[in-house]
């Protein structure tokens, strides 16, 4: 009756099970190497299905103007709807596909505990406690996320020089980045982003690193946080 009530939820709940199925049998190629490319699609389009009916949860009124894109853009379900479709149809990178299996994770844990709690406190202990250890980890599981999409820059860039990629792909993801970057809900992207340049930095401010070495790094600092957008 609870899941009944709450369809739109129920459906969002579902596809991120699925989408951890299916980005499991990714990651863990049980099922042989070629079908696990398949899984990697499967994920990917699972995922930009719950982003999709999500983003409808946070704007349910549909509007053809700018307005209602650039509002569109501020929620993550948009950011990640956009990061499925980045990648369905590129080379699978296991990268890409860990902060789909995460936030889908963490997602359908949060709302297991509802129906859990819908249908008893005491019901199920086992898959409680493992559900607890889940939340307890959140804000790690969340840096780990961002670390994932902040390196997966580079590596959008590695795989088109490496021919596995296309044109368009960087400077698309670059794009996702900056939504990530300036995100209302999540702050864990700016927050790493900080962390990095402060480790580099007193990385390179040691007197055994090389002067060539710190000057890279020091541009490379500079030319990042000119192409980072500002944030009210």
């Amino acid at each position: 009756q609870f899941m009944m009530t709450n369809k739109l939820d129920t459906a969002m709940w579902l596809s991120r099970l699925f989408t951890v199925y299916c980005s499991a049998l990714f990651v863990l190629p049980l099922l042989g190497l070629h079908e696990a490319a398949s899984f990697y699609q499967r994920a990917l389009l699972a995922n930009a299905l719950t982003s999709a009916l999500r983003l409808h949860q946070r704007l349910p009124h549909f509007q053809l103007s700018r307005a209602f894109l650039a509002q569109a853009l501020l929620e993550d379900s948009c950011h990640y709807l956009l990061y499925s479709l980045i990648f369905v149809n590129s080379y699978p990178v296991t990268m890409s596909i860990f902060p789909v299996l995460l936030f889908s994770l963490l997602h359908a844990a949060t709302y297991t505990k509802k129906v859990l709690d819908a249908k008893g406190s005491n019901s199920l202990p086992l898959l409680r406690s493992v559900l607890d250890k889940l939340s307890a980890n959140q804000q790690n599981i969340l840096k780990f996320i961002a670390c994932n999409e902040i390196f997966l820059m580079p590596a959008t860039v590695f795989m088109l020089f490496s021919g596995q990629g296309s044109l368009l792909q960087p400077f698309i993801y670059y794009r996702f980045l900056t939504l990530r970057y300036s995100s209302r809900r999540n702050p864990y992207c700016r927050t790493l982003f900080n962390e990095l340049r402060i480790v580099v930095e007193h990385v390179i401010m040691k007197p055994a690193c090389p002067l060539f070495v710190r000057r890279l790094c020091l541009q490379s600092i500079a030319f990042i946080s000119r192409l980072a957008p500002t944030v009210a």
